[in-house]
């Protein structure tokens, strides 16, 4: 355990805050979203800074709440860069990976500010559990 914000964390939950302080986000709230699920892989945890998975609810990104199949840069309540609107991208295994790898080579003018994920087998484990969200 390592103290951090005056509240005791798990040590590997240190990074992800450290990461996390520069944006804005409130990073406890973070983290026990990260933890919310024991269904969440590990590597999701980069994500729940940002995004939701909860119907509905919008933080700095989206909702990732049924975003299977949904049309990138269409979900109500969220106002989305004119790039990801227009770039035609319907979410799926192949296209989740490819915007996971790095979302501002996949669709140019993005305002999602987040460098992607390298790892591959990291990197599907997101895929995968994203495409398991109702």
């Amino acid at each position: 355990m390592k103290t951090l914000f005056k509240t005791t964390l798990p040590a590997a939950a240190v990074p992800l805050l450290m990461a996390l302080g520069a944006t804005g986000t409130d990073p406890i709230a973070a983290e026990a979203s990260a933890a919310a699920s024991p269904d969440r892989p590990q590597a999701f945890a980069v994500c729940a800074g940002c995004h939701s998975t909860e119907p509905g609810q919008m933080r700095l990104g989206p909702s990732l709440a049924g975003v299977a199949g949904r049309q990138a840069g269409t979900l109500p309540g969220y106002t989305y860069s004119e790039a990801l609107k227009a770039s035609g991208l319907t979410w799926n295994a192949a296209t989740l990976d490819k915007w996971l790898t790095s979302p501002q080579k996949t669709v140019p003018g993005t305002k999602m500010p987040f460098m992607g994920i390298s790892d591959p087998a990291r990197r599907k484990q997101v895929v995968d559990y994203l495409l398991t969200l109702k």
